[in-house]
């Protein structure tokens, strides 16, 4: 199976493209097990997300695409360490606001906001990973004020800046695509030191070498 592995920075997978020794960027592949696995460091943010998947697979074509990172987490279940696999993601600030709601992308027939996670056979350690619904944004809280809306009006598990954007670009592209997350952090007002980056990358790439060998 011909696999691309997409992650925002480099350093997020950083130690799995060590461990497999990947040929040096910018783009690299590899024989893992029976997948040839190509790797994509897209850039941070939606925007980066999906202009970099157009323009790496204008050629290339691929049987799965797989976006792997770290991920704050809003649900007290999990916690910093702790790997998912995103069922759903919304691009959250995608429509309008009228007064005090909200009004969807898709409500108001401004486009698709909403998007899942294909059904896939095999990777039986993906499927073992834990199911979150999550929300993509420009903009990662910070603010108990908003958080406690945002919460209201999503009810998300988990926040990242490109995972809707890569289920987006994977539909149009047309290819599945599954995403991995890694918690590094609990979505609160900004506190750096209660952050875990190092134990999320260790845990994500121990994954992601499970999961690719399966």
């Amino acid at each position: 199976m011909k696999i691309l592995l997409v992650a925002a920075t480099k350093a997020e997978i950083e130690p799995f493209l060590l461990h497999h020794e990947f040929p040096n960027f910018p783009s690299p592949e590899k024989k893992i097990g029976k997948h040839l696995v190509s790797i994509l460091v897209s850039g941070v943010g939606m925007v980066a997300t999906s202009f970099a998947m157009a323009s790496f697979c204008t050629e290339k074509k691929f049987d799965l695409a797989i976006n792997a990172g770290i991920a704050g987490s809003f649900d007290p279940a999990i916690q910093p360490g702790d790997l998912c696999r995103v069922s759903e993601d919304i691009l959250s600030e995608f429509g309008a606001e009228d007064g005090e709601n909200f009004l969807s992308a898709d409500s108001i027939g401004l486009g698709k906001s909403q998007f899942y996670a294909p059904k896939i056979s095999g990777f039986p350690i993906y499927h073992q990973l834990k199911e979150v619904r999550s929300v993509t944004v420009n903009q990662v809280h910070g603010n108990a004020e908003s958080i406690s809306k945002f919460i209201n009006r999503f009810s998300p598990q988990i926040e990242t800046m490109e995972g809707a954007a890569f289920f987006y670009a994977c539909e149009k592209i047309g290819i599945p695509g599954i995403q991995i997350r890694s918690i590094s952090n609990v979505v609160e007002r900004r506190s750096r030191e209660n952050w875990k980056i190092e134990l999320a990358i260790k845990n994500l790439n121990n994954t992601l070498s499970q999961v690719l060998k399966t």
